[in-house]
């Protein structure tokens, strides 16, 4: 499931630079995030980063894009192909994860 901004946001960016995938770019509105670039933090994070430093709580699932944690750890490895600790604690199955809290 990739995370998605809501129309809440009130644009201040502290979400961009957390991303480990560089998934969260500057809308008009307010900040978006690529869905085929988001990996929900899985294999960096415990939780989202975005979420954590929302100071409006504006970065939420989006319902519309369910996604497993496998799918979310390959799309990590892909995104970052020579990232050796990332590559390590996927093999190992022992990678940071929302759906291991």
């Amino acid at each position: 499931m990739a995370t998605t901004i809501t129309q809440d946001c009130i644009n201040c960016g502290a979400c961009e630079p957390e991303c480990p995938n560089e998934a969260i770019s500057q809308g008009s509105d307010v900040y978006l995030i690529n869905a085929e670039r988001c990996t929900e933090c899985v294999g960096f994070h415990e939780k989202e980063a975005c979420q954590a430093v929302c100071p409006v709580e504006c970065c939420i699932p989006d319902p519309a894009r369910t996604e497993p944690e496998g799918v979310l750890i390959e799309r990590a490895l892909a995104l970052h192909p020579a990232d050796a600790d990332l590559r390590a604690a996927a093999a190992s199955g022992n990678f940071p994860s929302r759906f291991r809290a």
